[in-house]
């Protein structure tokens, strides 16, 4: 995968939703440039609520319509290609923008931040643990 020469603050503050490394089997369709249909198999690289970008055989050019198939869950959604870059392995990388912000394509769902033991609200409750008083065996010879 290429790595643009951007600055990573000037783009987080470009980007309208969160980008994840995520490899999502997808299922491509389109239309060539003589109007065959075609069909490829690929993997997602990034996933975000506005699109992916992915890894293609076929050749596509920018603003082209094509369909994404979620192999998992059978779901589809039409794009559109807002970005060719020359990838590795000599596959060309495709960034692609949903005709509808979809956050819930991907399926992908994130627990809160203070669940996670680093965050400062866990930390609070791990310096004062609950002690709990220990059973004591009980005495046979003992009779109340």
């Amino acid at each position: 995968m290429s790595t643009p020469n951007i600055r990573p603050t000037q783009m987080a503050n470009q980007r309208r939703s969160q980008r994840i490394l995520l490899s999502v089997p997808l299922r491509v369709s389109g239309k060539r440039a003589n109007g065959a249909p075609f069909v490829e198999h690929t993997k997602t690289l990034i996933v975000n609520a506005h699109g992916t970008l992915m890894q293609l055989q076929e050749p596509v050019r920018d603003g082209q319509s094509l369909s994404i198939r979620n192999v998992i869950t059978g779901e589809e959604a039409l794009c559109t290609v807002v970005d060719l870059s020359p990838g590795a392995d000599g596959l060309a990388e495709i960034a692609l923008e949903f005709a509808q912000p979809n956050p819930r394509f991907w399926r992908v769902s994130f627990p809160p931040t203070d669940w996670s033991t680093r965050s400062p609200e866990a930390k609070r409750f791990a310096a004062s643990p609950i002690s709990v008083p220990a059973a004591q065996p009980k005495d046979p010879a003992v009779k109340k």
